[in-house]
């Protein structure tokens, strides 16, 4: 709320804002937002409009939960962050519920997506030399084309798009790229005996939803188990209930030697992630080599407990299937002089616009229409509404889409 004494800016006012004060490395819809509930988010000026993004699916469990936001409000009021200097009453608790949960023996807990893959990373490698017994300093990542985890210069240089990782070298030695969906590639590249571990989107995200073939996923465990290279699966994004499953992977009924989780894992509260793996992998790391001073803090653990309970006692995963079958069958009936491509797994989706149409321009259409979400990767654009929506919303959201795209016959 506006004290008294304040004035609320206007969008236009906050726009200016950003851009004179803000390092311009986003180009965001120009929306300025300042509430949300649920599927909704509303402007500075009051208006009301569909998220279609969940930040990319961080906010699964819808904006501003009110069991997520009471227990965060609990924590805070008792304590926050204490380091990994000291035991604290929330952090073996949330390791516990999570590795029960899911099926490993131990979680690394750390802040963010991209702070989950190098930790990742930095597991695979050590467990080469510990383990493997993979010479010093050889050992060797693989990554798929197209992948995205992150913006640090571990992650652009596993990137294979020039606008991440061009003019910011020397890169990272040691990872190498095979295209996605590829077995025969990914067959090939695990010849190499310093290959550590392949990690891998189960469904790509910011390449703009690009599932892969039937029983991918199960060659790849059976090629990681027989060349004894860890798997990693990055489920930032398709982790915890998106694309129908609490996992992925549960797709194909398969279990990486290390997944990373996040976004989705912070109930869209404050940055929370984690590595999880079994006793074998992940005790190569020992005190001293690796940490971080918010890792693990009580009130992201007491949030990160209550955002997956949310996730399992609302079935969201359940709600996510069903109604990513709705929005697909409902953006199949527009016509493909329109969208070309409709792509979904439970509700992260995506259209490919037909090349007569601007994609950002539709974006811009569907905003003024009250429906918010973003390109990527030129004529794609993503739809991915929390997972609390509801049948009635999904066709508000598919009619908006269908009206919008019917504006450009007039």
């Amino acid at each position: 709320m506006v004290g008294k004494n304040e004035q609320q800016l206007s969008s236009e006012e906050i726009f200016a804002l950003e851009d004179k004060y803000g390092c311009r490395n986003y180009a965001p819809v120009p929306v300025a937002l300042s509430r949300g509930e649920g599927v909704f988010v509303w402007d500075v000026e009051g208006k009301k409009y569909y998220d279609f993004l969940s930040a990319y699916s961080a906010v699964n469990q819808g904006h501003c939960h009110p069991r997520i936001i009471a227990a965060l409000k609990a924590q805070a009021d008792k304590l926050t962050l204490v380091s990994r200097a000291f035991y604290s009453d929330q952090l073996g608790n949330y390791e516990k519920f999570m590795t029960d949960l899911l099926g490993f023996d131990r979680l690394l807990p750390m802040n963010t997506g991209v702070e989950g893959g190098e930790s990742a990373c930095k597991i695979a490698r050590r467990w080469a030399y510990d383990v493997k017994k993979v010479p010093d300093g050889q050992a060797k990542i693989i990554f798929a084309e197209g992948n995205f985890w992150g913006r640090t210069l571990s992650a652009v240089s596993a990137s294979s798009d020039p606008s991440c990782y061009q003019g910011f070298g020397p890169y990272m030695p040691g990872f190498e790229l095979i295209p996605y969906n590829d077995i025969d590639a990914l067959e090939k590249a695990l010849q190499d005996p310093n290959v550590a571990a392949f990690m891998v989107e189960p469904i790509q995200g910011e390449a703009g939803t690009i599932i892969p073939d039937d029983g991918y996923l199960r060659k790849v465990r059976q090629l990681c188990t027989q060349h004894n290279v860890l798997w990693i699966a990055d489920e930032v994004q398709t982790g915890l209930g998106r694309t129908g499953k609490l996992l992925a992977v549960d797709h194909e009924g398969v279990k990486p030697d290390i997944l990373i989780l996040g976004k989705a894992l912070s109930g869209g509260v404050l940055p929370v992630s984690a590595v999880l793996a079994s006793n074998s992998v992940m005790d190569v790391i020992k005190p001293g080599t690796h940490g971080s001073t918010y890792g693990g803090n009580p009130l992201a653990c007491a949030v990160a407990m209550e955002a997956v309970k949310v996730l399992l006692e609302e079935k969201l995963c359940e709600n996510a299937e069903r109604l990513g079958k709705v929005l697909v069958e409902e953006l199949n009936k527009i016509p493909k002089n329109k969208i070309t491509t409709v792509r979904g797994r439970g509700l992260m989706c995506a259209i490919v616009v037909h090349d007569s149409i601007p994609a950002y321009n539709v974006c811009l259409r569907l905003r003024d229409a009250g429906l918010l979400t973003k390109t990527t990767h030129g004529q794609t654009i993503r739809l991915a509404p929390p997972l609390v929506i509801t049948e009635q919303q999904i066709r508000e959201g598919a009619n908006i889409i269908r009206q919008v795209l019917d504006s450009y016959d007039k």
